[in-house]
């Protein structure tokens, strides 16, 4: 605040005299609110209502008191502020009625008291900025009652929450929300922010997550996770509160859920069930593990090893998700237990959930392949049918050993049953000719398990700053697989005629497991009490095998003729070492840490179905650095820098062989080198709290120098492909980011009004029949947005903005994938007397035509409900739900890749009618539950 006062001060030399000055006045006395002690020299300070400039400049004289004369007439703010005293702000106003302003004792709190609170009459400060952390202050937004945190987030600048609930935080997703800085049902943010009541939120922390060790050496190490911390007021610690919803609608859709959660000072239980078809619920378990939809083995950036599969490339998987393609019914359940106790020396969270998915539906798709000299035109359908059964079951434990060391210990299991049946039919043209169809059938059937434990520990000595932590983890996991592929390809000549075919009939197995066991130790020093280092080395031992077998049928309902060409066993054994050091300086305002990490990894892999072996020995480099400036409690900015290696995956040098798109061939490169890619990161937030003014700036810029891309030869006449990775030396890919954000309360019309910027894109090569391919991808999508909110009455939310996408190839300039857009939605609820509530939940889309694929598209979605409230706390409704009412929900997308242009229509949730029973049910901090 003193920075800004001088500022003030500095502007006003030059200001001042231009402002006409008449026999306006104010006067006041200034003293602590408790001991009524008059605060002598109080700095007194008027700035212009509208743009914040400085008018005026006093101090308080010996009793506190202080009076500012020539003052012209308008509107103006009053900012008092006093060393180790919160500031008071009050707006006032001087005209020709009121030509003095008396604003008698004002009574100054000392921060202490207050939290360090910065105090603005009748007003709560809306957002604060502490080192990466930005703080909401639930108390200075608005929501209905019996509101969510979910519709909370939707008013915080900087944070979007889409249709499903999805959040994305100053450009990226945000995968982790805690509650009270714990795990909440682990991996699931839908379960806080569709769950607890916005009304009992104290604070929305948002930040990027650091790994345990760089939270606790308070070093940066490149791990971060962007993640949202819900702090709830005091008194809604005690108590229980819940939902339940029933509804059932048209076309057979349905829905419902119970939540139930009982919260006792330091201990938290919770409990809940859904099911649905119509993808609001049971729809946001996010189950990420080192194992995924596709057979692939690949190094990480410190050279671990991740064997990642169920069904292997030659089958279709699924991995549990819904993406909006299909019609998903989703089946879940959970329970989550946290406490603390022996005087939080000691604490557990646990979570245990159960779930099952379907997903059905068709898919389309148009491709354009462009090669040097001619252009393939491609289109294809798809009926798929998806399932998958899992549950997961995680503990962690942490206990304060003593005062300076500490302990904690993690455990999950996670286990899961997934079937897979797809059809496809496709065809391909050159120009006016027929080159090929095809049709093929994948059923799969993967039965998975994973489990992971881990210790960590921390010590801090007496030496301020000089800390000792170790990690020690181990991880299994397992994956079976068995299905079919039955595929025919049918080859066309010149005339039109059948050509050629080739027929695959085949059962295919798959069998994973690995096994990782990973250490690392790190030690921090202080040089100064500005300087410090952290210092780390850590261990890696994987041991993991790939058993892949597919056998023809010898005669019906007979599959036991092993193909050799098509069979591997891989052993795969990898022993690491990583040692690193990283330099901290942090003085006054300015944080700056600098370092590298290295990794030395010892790779050896026998294939025992052929003898073939295989040894690789690599050094990874990850060097980082980053630079930091705190201007206030309100302000911020940051840069940053992290550099990493990446080694060619055994696709790439040694592909595994796979047949399950014959006309798609993959090429081993046992000559590849590493890549290397550098990011910088730039990151500005400021607040201005006597505007109510958030303003939010982040960028990101990467290239990667001696890139692995792909060689990819195509045979016109028949149209098959076969692809070969390898170093593109001569030429850098790229990709950035940039988003803006701009919010301020407009206060003559009580509205809030923001401005974003977001805009992406990238650079990539391949080769294309041996010539150089450039890609370029661009989005651009400017948006405008308005709300405005009156407590039982209405609210409403608008945002909308032009799009702009590029995607061409240099090798058909011509044939490009550039056009305009537009993209909107909005919302808005009525309150109606006798306890009705409308409203409507709505978005529209534009997509123009372009050079490859002349129509354009549009759709508006459209919803609507009609709620009537019952009992004393309008916890009671019911609610008729209309989903879609134009029925225009029709799924589409378009994107490039490499010189593949590709536009995709798809199955989705259209046009149904719901009516449910919703009943919200609370009793917290004492008293007699709401009814």
């Amino acid at each position: 605040m003193r920075f800004t006062i001088l500022l003030f001060l500095f502007l006003g030399l030059g200001i001042v005299p231009l402002f006409a000055q008449n026999n306006y006045s104010i006067n006041g006395a200034a003293a602590d609110s408790v001991a009524n002690v008059k605060l002598r020299n109080t700095s007194v300070v008027i700035l212009n209502a509208k743009d914040s400039i400085l008018i005026k400049f006093t101090r308080a004289v010996q009793n506190g008191s202080f009076n500012v004369g020539n003052l012209s007439k308008g509107k103006f703010i009053l900012l008092v502020s006093y060393p180790g005293y919160a500031d008071y702000v009050e707006h006032f106003s001087l005209d020709s009625v009121h030509s003095t302003h008396d604003f008698g004792a004002i009574s100054m709190k000392l921060k202490a008291r207050i939290l360090q609170e910065v105090l603005i009459k009748g007003t709560a400060v809306a957002i604060k900025i502490k080192g990466d952390t930005t703080e909401f202050n639930a108390a200075a937004y608005k929501i209905q009652p019996n509101s969510k945190v979910e519709d909370l987030l939707k008013q915080l600048p900087g944070i979007e929450v889409d249709k499903d609930g999805k959040i994305t935080a100053q450009g990226q997703a945000v995968n982790k929300v805690l509650v009270d800085g714990e795990e909440f049902f682990g991996d699931d943010p839908t379960l806080v922010t569709k769950n607890i009541r916005g009304d009992m939120v104290d604070k929305v922390q948002l930040y990027d997550k650091k790994s345990d060790q760089a939270a606790f050496t308070g070093i940066d190490d490149g791990q971060k996770t962007k993640t949202i911390n819900i702090k709830l007021k005091e008194d809604k610690k005690n108590g229980y509160f819940g939902k339940t919803e029933d509804g059932g609608g048209t076309n057979g859709y349905y829905q419902g859920q119970v939540l139930f959660n009982a919260f006792k000072a330091k201990q938290k239980f919770s409990v809940y069930g859904t099911t649905g078809n119509n993808s609001k619920v049971g729809l946001g378990w996010e189950d990420n593990q080192k194992y995924g939809s596709s057979e692939n083995v690949q190094f990480g950036d410190s050279g671990e090893i991740y064997i990642t599969g169920g069904g292997g490339d030659d089958l279709d998987s699924f991995d549990g998700r819904y993406n909006g393609q299909g019609i998903p019914l989703a089946r879940t359940g959970g329970m989550h237990y946290d406490t603390k106790w022996n005087n939080d020396k000691e604490s557990i969270n646990a979570n245990y959930k159960i779930g099952s998915i379907n997903v059905d539906g068709t898919s389309n798709n148009l491709t354009q392949n462009n090669l040097p000299d001619t252009i393939l035109n491609s289109s294809s359908s798809q009926i798929f049918y998806n399932y998958m059964f899992r549950q997961k079951l995680d503990a962690v434990y942490q206990v304060k050993l003593d005062t300076s060391s500490n302990l904690k210990l993690s455990v999950d299991g996670t286990f899961k049953h997934s079937q897979t049946r797809n059809n496809y039919n496709s065809s391909m043209m050159r120009n006016d000719t027929l080159v090929n169809t095809s049709t093929r059938d994948l059923t799969n059937t993967v039965d998975q398990k994973a489990f992971n434990a881990s210790a960590f520990y921390t010590k801090k000595f007496k030496k301020t700053g000089r800390t000792f932590s170790f990690n020690i983890s181990e991880s299994y996991s397992q994956s079976d697989a068995k299905g079919y592929l039955k595929s025919e390809i049918d080859f066309f000549n010149a005339q039109h005629q059948k050509d050629s075919s080739q027929l695959i009939d085949q059962f295919k197995t798959n069998n994973l497991k690995s096994s990782a066991l990973t250490t690392n130790m790190t030690y921090s020093e202080p040089f100064s009490k500005t300087f410090a280092i952290v210092v780390n080395y850590g261990i890696g031992i994987d041991n993991s095998s790939a058993d892949r077998r597919s056998f023809n049928r010898s005669s019906a309902g007979n599959y036991n003729i092993l193909v050799d060409s098509l069979s591997s066993n891989y052993k795969l054994n990898q022993f690491s070492n990583q040692a690193g050091a990283i330099f901290n300086y942090k003085k006054g305002k300015t944080i700056i840490n600098f370092g590298t990490k290295v990794m030395d990894v010892n790779f050896h892999q026998v294939d025992e179905h052929t003898n073939n072996v295989l040894d690789r020995n690599f050094i990874n480099w990850a060097p980082q650095a980053s630079y930091q400036y705190r201007f206030s409690q309100q302000k911020s900015f940051r840069l940053s820098y992290n550099g990493n290696t990446t080694q060619p995956s055994l696709d790439q040098i040694q592909p595994l062989r796979v047949n399950n798109d014959p006309l798609n061939i993959v090429l081993g490169n046992p000559g590849l080198t590493p890549s290397f890619t550098n990011r910088f990161n730039i990151n500005y937030n400021s607040y201005k709290i006597l505007t109510s003014q958030y303003i939010w700036l982040y960028g990101d810029y990467s290239f990667t120098s001696n890139p692995i891309v792909n060689n990819t030869t195509t045979n016109p006449i028949s149209g098959k492909s076969i692809s070969q990775a390898f170093n593109l030396g001569s030429k850098k890919t790229s990709s950035f980011f940039l988003g803006a954000n701009f919010d301020k309360k407009i206060e003559k019309l009580d509205m809030n009004m923001g401005f974003s910027l977001n805009a992406n894109g990238n650079i990539y090569y391949n080769l294309a029949n041996n010539v150089l391919n450039m890609t370029k991808s661009y989005t651009y999508n400017p948006r405008l947005s308005f709300s405005k909110y009156k407590e039982k009455k209405f609210d409403f939310y608008l945002s909308g903005g032009p799009t702009y996408t590029i995607n061409e190839s240099s090798l058909q300039q011509q044939a490009n994938n550039n056009g305009g857009g537009f993209k909107a939605d909005g919302q808005f609820n009525i309150y109606l007397p006798g306890k009705f509530q409308i409203g409507s939940y709505s978005n529209y889309e534009y997509t123009a035509k372009t050079a490859s694929f002349n129509h354009d598209f549009s759709k508006l979605i459209i919803n609507a409900f009609i709620i009537r409230t019952f009992l004393k706390g309008d916890n009671l409704k019911l609610e008729l739900w209309g989903n879609d009412l134009l029925n225009q929900n029709v799924g589409f997308n378009r994107n490039a890749t490499a010189n593949l242009i590709t536009q995709n229509s798809y199955t989705t949730i259209k046009r149904y009618f719901m009516f449910s029973i919703i009943y919200d049910f609370t009793k917290m901090g004492g008293g007699a539950p709401k009814k």
